[in-house]
């Protein structure tokens, strides 16, 4: 079986489908996902953690979509987004459990996003991964060139359905736009003025 082409935006994720980030950058990897699926959004968080997202710090668009979940266990964080990926509506399910998922919950997700036709993202730990995962993303933060600017590299490090990657984005952290900033040696040279 051969993979499938690589697509031309390499992070369209693959709709009613479930996906995973890990890394320190795994949340501006969801909050570009989010930024780029239309519909309500839904981002489900352990009732416990202190950090929630701000809104008035979300890209343009996001906050008046995006509903926010706060489920006192992880098994009903499970359930919140089992039940979430299944409501049509919802353009993407954003969640973070604490413990791995096993195969099995990993497999009812991906059944939950099929029957709902929506997209789901488990921005996990460090090698906390199901198996039954669409495509798994390794997501770091980079220094940028200046102060104000930020670097992500992204690697996808998992894929199903075609090949595996590696980018580095400039993203600005306010709309679905983005660069890909080419590797060293492969950047565009200005040509020499004619003599």
């Amino acid at each position: 079986m051969r993979p499938d082409p690589a697509p031309a935006d390499p992070f369209d994720l693959r709709k009613a489908r479930v996906h995973e980030a890990e890394g320190r950058g795994r949340r501006a990897f969801a909050l570009l996902q989010a930024a780029r699926h239309p519909g309500p959004l839904v981002w489900i968080l352990p009732g416990h953690v202190p950090e929630l997202p701000m809104l008035r710090g979300l890209p343009q668009g996001v906050g008046a979509r995006l509903h926010l979940l706060r489920p006192a266990s992880e098994v009903d964080l499970l359930w919140c987004m089992e039940e979430s990926l299944r409501a049509a509506p919802v353009g993407l399910v954003i969640a973070e459990p604490e413990k791995p998922l096993s195969l099995t919950a990993g497999r009812r997700l991906q059944l939950a996003a099929e029957k709902g036709r929506t997209t789901g993202l488990v921005l996990i730990r460090q090698d906390a991964g199901s198996p039954a995962t669409e495509t798994r993303w390794h997501c770091e933060a980079m220094a940028g060139p200046v102060a104000d600017s930020t670097l992500h590299d992204w690697t996808l490090t998992k894929n199903k359905k075609g090949t595996l990657g590696h980018w580095v984005v400039n993203w600005d952290g306010t709309s679905a736009a983005f660069t890909l900033v080419p590797k060293v040696g492969e950047r565009r040279q200005l040509a020499e003025p004619a003599r």
